[in-house]
């Protein structure tokens, strides 16, 4: 049975309520969530987070769904590190299934990379910092199942998934149509994520997926179009905040009519030659277009980013420190 929430829970476990029976948790700079399928009181849990998302998954999950709880399942919009990366952990435990899209297995049973990330695409420190991120692949044979073809999604029988590449070849996004509920992974975000200080603040702003690790921006642009036509209520991302109605449909439309300009960098490795997937993995790579001094630029940056990133984090703990003989 589901267990009631009350507001300190809530506060404690730091997760969020996005519509009725989902929740989600922001892990550093990544999102995964909780559904429940009210027909027989089991969940599904959508994405696992970081490496170190683990634990924090599972005190989530018992405290909304009672102790020692686990998913029926876990599905997983792709399988990038931020996704994917306590999934083997999990399942060791759980030994529970994993359902994904076809064109996503060969980065989950050992087959295929991703390609490497483009550091030069701009807007911000991420990017830079992306020369670091794992390109996988993690091998879960025998544990990873394929999504069926007709859209239904296993252990929520209310949703459907749609196939939203661009980002990712097997990427997909989930959807409730009784209460227009999309969870859209990282088909679209609704932070800047290239940009630590708004990654920091959770600054709310709808932009395209993640640039530095978009490979194909034609099917980016296509997967946008598919879930705006859904004319969504409510909006959960794999990075940013949930965002709600009206000004949200609105802000979704002027992204896909905007496109290239709001969404597509002004230049990078992927902007003019995606790479190109099939059921086996990438068999196409554009040619890497940095040069040294583009390197050792970047190295300084990530020592930069680190170092301002330190920064911040402790004014942030300082400024959350009671003061001393404080009268409350």
């Amino acid at each position: 049975m589901l267990h009631e929430i009350d507001a300190r829970t809530k506060h404690d476990s730091k997760y969020f309520e996005v519509a009725d029976g989902v929740w989600g948790m922001k892990d550093i700079f990544v999102n995964f969530y909780m559904v429940s399928n009210p027909d027989d009181n089991t969940w599904a849990l959508i994405d696992t987070g970081i490496k170190t998302s683990a634990s924090k998954i599972k005190k989530m999950a018992s405290e909304i769904f009672g102790k020692g709880a686990r998913p029926s399942c876990i599905i997983l919009t792709h399988a990038h590190f931020d996704h994917a990366g306590s999934l083997q952990t999990l399942i060791e435990e759980w030994n529970v299934p994993v359902y994904a899209h076809h064109l996503e297995l060969p980065y989950l049973t050992g087959k295929s990379s991703y390609p490497p990330p483009d550091p030069t695409v701009g807007g911000g420190i991420m990017p830079l910092m992306s020369v670091v991120f794992p390109l996988g692949p993690i091998n879960i044979r025998g544990r990873a199942s394929v999504l069926s073809e007709d859209g239904t999604v296993p252990g929520l029988p209310e949703w459907k998934f749609f196939h939203t590449p661009g980002h990712a070849p097997g990427h997909v996004s989930l959807y409730r149509k009784n209460d227009g509920v999309l969870i859209a992974g990282d088909a679209f975000i609704t932070t800047n994520q290239q940009s630590a200080l708004s990654i920091l603040f959770q600054t709310k702003k709808l932009m395209g997926p993640p640039k530095y690790f978009t490979y194909d921006w034609k099917l980016a642009k296509q997967s946008i179009k598919e879930l705006m036509d859904l004319e969504p209520q409510t909006v959960a991302t794999g990075h940013g905040k949930p965002m709600t109605g009206s000004q949200m449909r609105k802000d979704l439309h002027d992204l896909y009519n905007n496109f290239n300009k709001k969404a597509v960098p002004g230049g990078g490795r992927y902007v003019k030659n995606p790479a190109v997937a099939d059921a086996t993995g990438f068999i196409f790579i554009p040619p890497a277009t940095i040069n040294k001094r583009a390197i050792a630029l970047t190295a300084l940056s990530i020592t930069a980013a680190a170092a301002a990133m330190l920064v911040l984090l402790n004014k942030k703990k300082k400024n959350r420190r009671p003061l001393m003989g404080t009268q409350l």
